[in-house]
């Protein structure tokens, strides 16, 4: 069983994500900002992080969050880091696994809203075969 962190604003599609995810046996732990993610990561280091790039509080928070585990921390970095988000939807500039950069984008993978959740539980999957 694996500790996964979703980082998502949006409340009601992160219990449905992490619903899904506690079928596959893990234990899943929601976090609505990412302020907050970064404490919690801090004290308990996940084995994935399921994170969002929208924030009320900034538009890209996600990205910063992905380049502050990748880059200052180094208990953190080497974390698998799923990208999942509808920023395509408000800004339409195609952003997707091509962008994944160690600069830029540091994520693991990427992956739209809406997500057919048999195409996220596959990934996590992955991910953490990957991560272990």
């Amino acid at each position: 069983m694996a500790y996964l962190l979703i980082v998502d604003d949006d409340e009601d599609f992160a219990d449905a994500t992490a619903t899904v995810l506690r079928t596959d046996g893990h234990e899943v732990q929601i976090v609505l900002d990412t302020a907050t993610a970064t404490t919690l990561m801090e004290e308990r280091r996940p084995d994935l992080v399921v994170l969002d790039v929208m924030f009320p509080e900034d538009s890209s928070a996600g990205f910063e969050l992905a380049r502050k585990i990748r880059h200052e921390s180094e208990k953190l970095k080497d974390v698998p880091i799923l990208m999942l988000t509808a920023v395509n939807v408000k800004f339409p500039l195609g952003f997707g696994p091509q962008d994944i950069d160690e600069t830029w984008m540091p994520v693991t993978d990427f992956v739209e809203k809406p997500v057919d959740f048999d195409v996220l539980r596959a990934k996590v999957s992955t991910l953490l075969q990957g991560a272990g």
